[in-house]
């Protein structure tokens, strides 16, 4: 009997998350290529279901199994039957064991297909339920996070806030994309809170072909708000200082490009300059000048030279879990001091940049006070010749403190804080 590429190219993904720590956005495409559209589905739902079920999963395996100790391809092997039995109505309990089976014995466990086969059978049978009386404990095995994680969030949000959060995180987004080119948008559901944002709550074939065509390109409302909180003078000079991959780069450069003098974009690596180019080409958007540098350490340009600089710094990503689970695994507790001393580097080295009166951005896909606010105030307190001012989004995501921002839970999009800065 022939295990379903579905489940095959499922299984290889997951491997490559848990072993090598690749994410989903180049898993999934890896292991999903070349398969149908209705395989590409399932595998795309087993990954995304299994990573958001994770501690859930692991930990009735550990009650079924008596926690006992399992080799990292069988525990993939039983997490993917657990996700089909318990989550996935349409597959048949039957199938989801037996493909569960074969792939222990396609990744050389032979041994332990009796095991792996009983496991799952017990699990159709028998209620396995998780209980707690340790509150933190519950939402973590609940919700599928890190308990230090769930701890943080509720230190700094509160517990509800925090339950709200780790729970909407394991939900399938809602998808939004924007246009490329003219087309009929008369059926499509426009963005009540971002101009020119349209959502979807399936990524039909269609949309995948208009994509493919150079129509439509998918990025989320919140990281569409970012980009078009962006505003360069007629005729103003504009750096994209962390650029790569490009998607808000291209919204910026679709709306500018024929209006300003310059536009530059650039990051640290050649081959996250390489695929910013690419990603750019895709997106049909020209006149930008790409560039390499450490902007950590500084930045190819003279002092006070241009208009609107933009620093879409790198950021632990917490606010970005609905799209990619796997986040919640990699992220370690000393990660955001880290990210939060490389972002004050980065905005100290592109406010240099800024002529008086000009403009700085500043925006993560963080939920953390520590990478955003706390990052903010610090950088002012040392370049006090800027300020803060209101960043151009709707009064919707204006916070007290005169910044901008999203929330996954709150607005059903990713988690961003933008702050807007100006030169005296």
């Amino acid at each position: 009997m022939k295990i379903s590429p579905a489940r095959t190219a499922a299984f290889d993904a997951l491997f490559a998350i848990e072993t090598e720590r690749v994410f989903t956005s180049d898993a999934l495409p890896k292991y999903e290529y070349g398969l149908s559209v209705i395989d590409s589905a399932l595998c795309h739902e087993i990954v995304l279901g299994v990573l958001r079920r994770q501690i859930h999963l692991d930990r009735l395996t550990d009650t079924l199994t008596k926690a006992k100790k399992l080799d990292v391809a069988v525990r993939i092997s039983i997490r993917v039957g657990l996700y089909q039995i318990l989550f996935l109505d349409k597959v048949p309990d039957h199938a989801a064991i037996n493909e569960s089976v074969m792939l222990v014995q396609r990744a050389k466990k032979t041994s332990a297909k009796g095991f792996v086969n009983a496991i799952l059978r017990r699990a159709t049978r028998d209620s396995v339920e998780f209980k707690s009386d340790n509150e933190l404990e519950r939402v973590s095995v609940e919700t599928s996070h890190p308990q230090w994680l769930v701890e943080r969030w509720i230190n700094e949000f509160g517990a509800a806030e925090a339950e709200s959060i780790a729970r909407v995180n394991n939900d399938v987004p809602v998808s939004a994309f924007r246009l490329l080119k003219d087309r009929d948008v008369a059926n499509w559901k426009k963005s009540e809170h971002v101009e020119g944002a349209y959502l979807t709550d399936r990524i039909i074939p269609d949309l995948r072909e208009l994509e493919a065509a150079g129509v439509i390109y998918f990025q989320d409302e919140a990281s569409q708000m970012a980009a078009r909180a962006v505003r360069v003078p007629v005729n103003g000079t504009f750096l994209d200082v962390c650029a790569s991959p490009g998607g808000k780069t291209g919204l910026i450069a679709a709306r500018y490009s024929n209006e300003i003098k310059c536009l530059f974009a650039g990051d640290i690596s050649t081959r996250r300059v390489e695929f910013l180019r690419e990603n750019c080409r895709r997106q049909g958007v020209s006149r930008i000048d790409f560039i390499q540098y450490d902007a950590e350490v500084g930045l190819p340009f003279a002092d006070a030279s241009l208009d609107t600089v933009f620093v879409d710094a790198p950021c632990t990503g917490t606010g970005t879990i609905r799209h990619n689970p796997e986040i919640r695994f990699y992220l370690k507790p000393d990660d955001f001091a880290r990210f939060a001393d490389k972002q004050r580097q980065i905005l100290i080295q592109a406010s240099k940049l800024v002529k008086p009166g000009g403009s700085l951005i500043y925006s993560t896909c963080s939920l953390e006070r520590e990478e955003n606010e706390d990052v903010v105030k610090s950088f002012l307190s040392d370049r006090p010749i800027f300020s803060v001012v209101r960043p151009e989004v709707s009064d919707r995501f204006v916070t007290d403190e005169l910044f901008a921002r999203t929330w996954p839970h709150r607005d059903q999009m990713d988690g961003f804080f933008i702050a807007s800065l100006r030169r005296g």
